[in-house]
Formats: structure tokens, sequence, C-alpha cells
């Protein structure tokens, strides 16, 4: 059986026996798969970092219809998420990352977008520019709920269906936005407001690459109701907590 050759982002690794590593791994071609990496865990590995998380690589491996892992032959390292490391956002944002993909991507179904969202989001960070990482980490969650399929509307009441002015509300359990009057359904302090300029940026987000965003300096606080807002989204979506968002929103 020869080996298929795919370009691959690595998301997760898992301990396996002694030497032996499990990868889950996203591919440009055949999406999300899991397999088996052979004394991955030894010195002289032929892996060597190529396994390291958010790593580009070009993967190849063997598949059988009859078995829900693959077999890892070898990764060729293309580019490497460790010039990255040595910002601490930076770094928990490659949790970030991998741990949606790992939550929303259903196994072995093609998704060019999502892969061609991850490089865009890994290129566009810098470590000395930390404003990069808080753009892209909004932009990624962004279109992480778009690409699910389960993003909401941002111009009309989850609540009534008519139109939004500037202010909005959301909470937990709600399936989208609310206006000033169904607000009060939520109940006191189960509602957080989501700003008329984040809501613009959200608009700005459907038209533009990462890299063309302008915004107020990209600060942590910059659209950090619109994450928490499309973070509840997922977690509603997805019934559980994602474990790398207070570790980031507390970077």
């Amino acid at each position: 059986m020869p080996a298929l050759v795919s370009q691959a982002i690595v998301l997760r690794t898992y301990p396996l026996k002694e030497a032996d590593l499990i990868v889950s791994f996203l591919t440009r071609d055949q999406g999300k798969l899991r397999g088996v990496a052979r004394r991955a865990r030894r010195p002289k590995s032929a892996f060597g970092a190529g396994l390291e998380r958010l790593s580009q690589v070009r993967m190849s491996y063997f598949q059988r219809e009859t078995r829900e892992l693959v077999n890892l032959d070898s990764c060729e390292l293309v580019q490497s998420p460790f010039r990255l490391l040595s910002n601490y956002a930076a770094g928990v944002a490659l949790d970030y990352f991998a741990e949606m993909s790992e939550q929303l991507l259903p196994p072995a179904e093609p998704n060019e977008r999502w892969f061609r969202l991850l490089v865009a989001v890994l290129d566009h960070m810098q470590p000395d520019e930390p404003g990069s990482v808080w753009r892209a980490v909004t932009y990624f969650t962004f279109w992480a709920v778009r690409l699910a399929g389960f993003f909401p509307d941002l111009d009309a009441c989850a609540g009534c269906g008519r139109g939004l002015e500037e202010q909005a509300w959301f909470g937990r359990g709600c399936p989208g936005l609310l206006c000033r009057e169904c607000r009060g359904t939520l109940g006191a302090g189960n509602s957080w407001e989501l700003s008329g300029v984040s809501r613009s940026l959200a608009g700005e987000m459907l038209r533009k690459p990462v890299g063309q965003l302008s915004g107020p300096g990209w600060s942590q606080a910059v659209a950090a109701d619109l994450r928490r807002f499309l973070v509840q989204r997922i977690e509603s979506h997805i019934e559980r907590k994602l474990v790398t968002v207070p570790v980031l929103e507390n970077a």
C-alpha cells in the first residue's frame, strides 16, 4: 500500500505505551485525522521536532478503511511555531487554536478553509507585536464559528426578531443577540453587552483578511466582548467548557 502524503498541521499528541505517540493532525485534503507515530518519543526519532503542536508539516501516512487510526510513516517540517514561544500570550494562543480545532472539526471531513484559516493566523502572529496575537485570536474565533455553521445573526434580536440598534446583549443559553426589551429574559446579572464597535469589527472580518483589519491598537481589551459572545456560542454547541479560554484571557 503506497503512503499518502498531505500538507498538515499538528494539533495534539498523546503518549502511547513507552515510546509511541498518538497524533491528531489536520490535513489540507483529508480533514482531521489521528494516527500512531511509532517510536516518536525516542531521542533519535525520525519525526524529530515535526510533531510539536501547530507545526506545519508534510505528513506521510498509511490509511486503511477498517481502522480508525492511520499509521504515520514520517513528517517533514515545513514551518515551526517555535518563534512564537517567546511570547506567553502567543504560546497560549497556539493551545487555543488547537483545542478549538479538536472540538469543532469532525474526523475525516475535508475542510480546506479551516486549514487556510489556521495558516493565516499563524503567519500573522509576531512574538514582538502583542496586538497581532489578539487580532489573530479574535479573527480565528470569528471564522471558527462561521465555518462550524452556527454563527448567530448580529443584526436581529434572537428574542423578538426586530432589527438591533447600536446596543445589543447576550447571555449563556441564548442563541443570539437580544435587544433592550428582550434582555430582561436573561435575568439580572446574566447578560453582557456587545458593543457597536465590536459588531462593526465583526462585519469587517467578513470582508478582509486578518492582516488588513483595522482597530485601535488591538490590545487584549479590543473586541473582548465579541470573543466572549462567540466562545459562549461554541461552548453551548460542544456542551463543555474550553480549557484554554480562561488561561488566554488572563495572559
